[in-house]
């Protein structure tokens, strides 16, 4: 099941919101409903799903409806129309009390400014929410305690806001959010006010925390970079619509219209493209218990001058080379003697960017492995046909 599942979720602003909903079903467009009815289209039939531990971005211009559409999710603001199921159960239909506890137990909410107390110590602030929800104290600094060290906030729970930076606010307001054990975080713009260099720390503690805790993340932003890194996958809205949902590659490989081309025409494709993308499966393998013999003709058969040696769990041994198999055939020993051990690895996330001079100086391909198991093969080729494509176009014109 997914997580969070929203259909045709819809928000107008205005007198008569009713009537704005009828004009809109009938095909009128954000600009004719605001010339007629004085209405404004903040959210315009929006539907998307999240599957569990997964980040996904929505990402737009300001005006797009991008907060707009996370304050409806959770309810701060109330839609017009539509679903929105958490676990699926629809917010939209649930009472106050349900809708309280659905929000206290399953949403945390991260926004751009970090709302922190300045009169309260971070180990407060952490764990005011819980405070709120009639926690006993002992029971609520345990809970902020564990948060407090997940961001990397240990030795400062005595501090005050005002003593730290704007970065370690930013951490604060995520552990405070943390705090509550929700499964999902509604993350709003929550790392735009940072300096470059904090704002890349936030992402990067973000992925950190994702990774080892499973948080569901809906992640709002207009930053394209920021969208790119972080999502597993991406919506893109515009005028309160979204027009393509899509992982990076997908997005950037077909963008649904001249909006989104024009987002992604000048994205550095090797920060965005990772290993996985890029990387063949070897021709031919050869398992280490296998004699030199066989080595040969598979290497002939597919005219390589080496072959990459695993063991029977499919894990990376090394490589052995034409030149090595023939001498070891003649001396009568095994192939594991003559392996390479010293190939290259990388993991399969790893962006092409951080390839390109490994690539320059690997005498051999790169290998692709996770825990330990060869997936796949990166020659030097690979990459630089990767850096290339999507270029052809900026060519022609």
């Amino acid at each position: 099941m997914d997580k969070i599942e929203v259909n045709d979720l819809t928000k107008i602003f205005g007198a008569n919101p009713p009537q704005g909903l009828k004009h809109l079903q009938n095909g009128a467009s954000k600009e004719e409903i605001l010339a007629d009815t004085g209405m404004t289209v903040g959210v315009n039939k929006a539907s998307f799903s999240v599957k569990p531990g997964e980040i996904f971005v929505i990402m737009g211009l300001s005006g797009s409806g991008k907060s707009t559409l996370i304050r409806l999710i959770n309810r701060l603001i109330e839609p017009t129309a539509g679903e929105v199921l958490i676990d699926g159960e629809d917010m939209i239909q649930m009472d106050k009390n349900k809708l309280i506890e659905t929000r206290r137990e399953k949403l945390a909410m991260v926004f751009q400014k970090f709302g922190l107390l300045p009169h309260r110590s971070v180990m407060e602030n952490v764990a005011y929410g819980l405070e709120l929800q009639g926690i006993d104290k002992q029971t609520r600094e345990s809970k902020a305690s564990k948060s407090i060290e997940d961001v990397g906030l240990k030795g400062y729970e005595s501090s005050k806001p005002e003593e730290l930076s704007g970065g370690m606010q930013q951490r604060v307001g995520l552990a405070r959010a943390l705090s509550n054990d929700s499964d999902i975080l509604l993350m709003d713009e929550a790392f735009s006010a940072l300096d470059p260099i904090i704002r890349k720390e936030m992402q990067d503690e973000l992925l950190h925390l994702q990774n080892k805790l499973g948080k569901t993340v809906l992640f709002i932003t207009h930053d394209l970079d920021e969208a790119l890194k972080l999502g597993d996958r991406i919506a893109i809205m515009k005028d309160g619509a979204i027009v393509q949902v899509g992982t990076s590659e997908e997005i950037l490989e077909n963008p649904a219209d001249e909006y989104v081309s024009n987002f992604v025409k000048d994205v550095d494709r090797s920060k965005v493209l990772e290993a996985s993308h890029v990387m063949k499966k070897p021709e031919v393998l050869i398992n280490e218990k296998d004699g030199p013999r066989l080595a040969i003709r598979k290497m002939e058969e597919v005219g390589a001058s080496s072959i990459f040696v695993v063991n029977k769990e499919k894990e990376l041994q090394g490589l052995l080379t034409i030149d090595d198999a023939i001498d070891a055939h003649e001396k009568q020993t095994s192939i594991y003697e003559k392996l390479i051990t010293s190939v290259e690895t990388t993991a399969p996330d790893t962006p092409l960017h951080d390839l390109i001079n490994i690539a320059i100086e690997a005498k051999y391909p790169i290998c692709v492995v996770e825990n330990e198991k060869l997936l796949g093969i990166i020659s030097r080729v690979s990459i630089l046909s990767g850096l290339v494509l999507g270029k052809e176009e900026e060519v022609s014109e």
